[in-house]
């Protein structure tokens, strides 16, 4: 999963890492193993962007449901002014591909570069170049991991991350293809949110998609976001049989 605020600077960036708490929070209470690859904080607060994995059952057939734009509407606590303010995130979530699913990456199509890694880490952060950036030239995918001490480890962890985005970009080729007879074709872009976060004036969460929506604002930025995994999933499968 890839968290990355959108336009609005710390506010946007503030509730980027608000999100990755809501995941995190919803991910320990199902048991799942959790971890940070990849993390830029703000100058301020919050965070620029950052890659986690989610291991556990299920784990992407549930998390699938999230992925798209998220809306925010609150107070600033960062505006001296009190005033409103609206943000966005983007979240976006891979599979982690088996060794046995074939995706093709060639060696003369990649750059990798190296560099010292950044932010909290203790005495063996900034002391060796082990943090790998690998660019795929073709589809200009790039993918950085800087959670290991080994620059042998962290490669292959952003081989592994560059392999689940290939295959997801192949996917979402497959796809459009099927939604072309399906007739339904929606695009993750800023502004077309999938679901809103309502804090001001009043306190409502509400999913664009299924309808579902609850007051319980705490509850939900807490992780437990089941429900609206629940309806999202049964949409999808209603869709699935409306058009077998």
């Amino acid at each position: 999963m890839s968290i990355h605020p959108g336009a609005g600077g710390t506010e946007s960036q503030d509730w980027a890492q608000i999100l990755m708490r809501m995941y995190t929070r919803w991910a320990e209470r199902k048991g799942y193993k959790v971890e940070i690859v990849d993390l830029l904080p703000g100058e301020e607060a919050g965070i620029k962007s950052v890659t986690i994995t989610i291991s556990g059952l299920y784990a992407y057939g549930y998390l699938k449901a999230e992925a798209g734009v998220h809306r925010l509407v609150r107070i600033s606590p960062f505006d001296a002014n009190r005033r409103r303010h609206t943000s966005f995130a983007a979240v976006l979530v891979y599979p982690e591909i088996d060794e046995d699913i074939k995706i093709d990456i060639k060696e003369d199509e990649l750059r990798i570069d190296t560099f010292r890694a950044s932010g909290a880490g203790g005495q063996h952060v900034n002391k060796t170049s082990s943090a790998v950036r690998i660019t795929h030239i073709p589809t200009e995918i790039v993918v950085t991991c800087q959670n290991e001490r080994s620059q042998h480890k962290n490669r292959a962890m952003a081989m592994k991350i560059l392999r689940a985005r290939l295959y997801a970009l192949k996917k979402k080729e497959q796809d459009q293809k099927l939604e072309e007879f399906i007739g339904e074709k929606k695009e993750i872009a800023w502004g077309n949110q999938i679901r809103s976060y309502i804090l001001h004036p009043y306190r409502l969460i509400k999913d664009h998609r299924t309808g579902y929506e609850t007051g319980n604002v705490e509850a939900v930025l807490d992780g437990e976001i089941d429900e609206f995994i629940r309806q999202y999933l049964l949409m999808k499968k209603e869709t699935r049989e409306i058009h077998t």
